[in-house]
């Protein structure tokens, strides 16, 4: 069987449709927060802006329209059932307000996903937002990531699929 060939580290990587709208959602949800947009503001904002462009240097696809819309407009009604899963898979003492907004985007886009998309397995929507994570952070934050989105997962009865991605 032939070795793959390794990807040309200067080369522009592309990202799936659905990838580009979660980092999308990711970013519309964090400028929701933190800008007190309107859903109707930011919806109409993101659709103009996002499709197909390079961010920080890597060049994605266009976003898929309409699963961004869903991501966005899912976060914002199940907000309530989203926030307190994602507050008990963190640990102790670092409650959802303590959160750096561009992780609480993140998570509360994935925990959307896990809880309410159950037809996306739960092993390519945390490995998808560790991802989004890792162009926003250097740091641990991606492995946080991984852990509270897998808590999330687990508690909503998706082990058989949750997996710590990396």
């Amino acid at each position: 069987m032939a070795q793959p060939k390794p990807r040309d580290p200067s080369a522009p990587r592309t990202a799936n449709q659905r990838g580009a709208a979660r980092l999308a959602a990711v970013q519309a949800l964090y400028q929701m927060d933190v800008g007190r947009q309107t859903l109707e503001d930011t919806l109409s904002q993101f659709s103009a802006i996002h499709a197909g462009r390079e961010v920080e240097g890597e060049e994605y696809l266009p976003a898929d329209a309409d699963f961004f819309r869903q991501i966005v407009t899912g976060v914002i009604k199940a907000q309530l059932q989203i926030d307190p899963a994602v507050d008990n898979a963190l640990v102790d003492g670092w409650p959802m307000p303590r959160i750096d907004a561009t992780l609480r985007a993140i998570l509360r886009a994935g925990a959307f996903e896990l809880l309410r998309r159950k037809d996306i397995p739960a092993r390519v929507v945390i490995t998808e937002y560790v991802d989004v994570a890792k162009a926003f952070y250097e740091d641990d934050a991606p492995k946080m990531v991984n852990a509270v989105l897998d808590g999330v997962a687990r508690a909503a009865g998706r082990d058989d699929e949750a997996t710590k991605t990396r």
